[in-house]
């Protein structure tokens, strides 16, 4: 049975998300094609990791025969994270736009899971993984947009689970999400409902693609 996991950081309700509605529309496709698999969620917001402290970064660096009772601890935790992605078939993660770059719930989820030697280095054990990024934003931050070197959110991501975890990173990019309730952007509602309807399209087209190729 496939394994998809699911990471969620927006900190608003599903109703009330753009990042939470395209990656439900993601896992509702998934589970339709593949209602025998298995889904590995995480909410980060209604659950979050704690921060990564020197106890877990030196825990990584050492011996484990030598782990003091806290390091064991903290370990055990990154352990349990490295074993989730390690165990996914395929990944979404909803990394919502917040003043330019991911959610801080996101960036712990990252320095805890990435383990030198294990999820990250010259053999990541997930290497090859696909992962589908719902990175919504309030505005554009597109290509020859005016704010485009404000663009953090997929340039880092880009970065860390294609560069570190030595995932396949595609991204669907729900944008102007706040044109319905900011009264300067009105004029481009439509464009968000283009975006928006466009977003969710996706999502269901890659997951049944993914569905295919794990079948595959």
């Amino acid at each position: 049975m496939a394994t998809l996991l699911h990471i969620d950081s927006s900190v608003f309700p599903e109703a009330a998300s753009a990042s939470r509605s395209v990656t439900a529309a993601f896992r509702a496709a998934w589970e339709e094609q593949h209602p025998d698999g298995t889904v590995i969620y995480r909410d980060l917001a209604a659950d979050p990791l704690p921060h990564l402290d020197g106890i877990g970064a030196s825990a990584g660096f050492s011996d484990p025969a030598t782990h003091t009772p806290e390091q064991q601890a903290a370990f055990a935790l990154r352990v349990r994270l490295a074993e989730e992605l390690e165990q996914a078939d395929a990944i979404v993660i909803g990394a919502p736009m917040y003043n330019f770059t991911i959610p801080s719930t996101l960036k712990a989820w990252l320095d805890q899971t990435i383990i030198m030697g294990r999820t990250a280095g010259e053999t990541p054990s997930a290497k090859g993984t696909p992962v589908t990024v719902v990175a919504s934003r309030g505005g554009s931050y597109a290509p020859g947009t005016p704010r485009e070197s404000f663009e953090y959110v997929q340039n880092y991501l880009e970065a860390v689970l294609s560069g570190a975890f030595g995932l396949d990173v595609e991204f669907i990019v729900p944008e102007l999400t706040m044109a319905p309730s900011n009264p300067a952007m009105a004029e481009l509602i439509p464009k968000f409902e283009a975006s928006r309807d466009k977003a969710h399209e996706d999502a269901t087209a890659k997951a049944k693609a993914l569905v295919a190729r794990v079948a595959a």
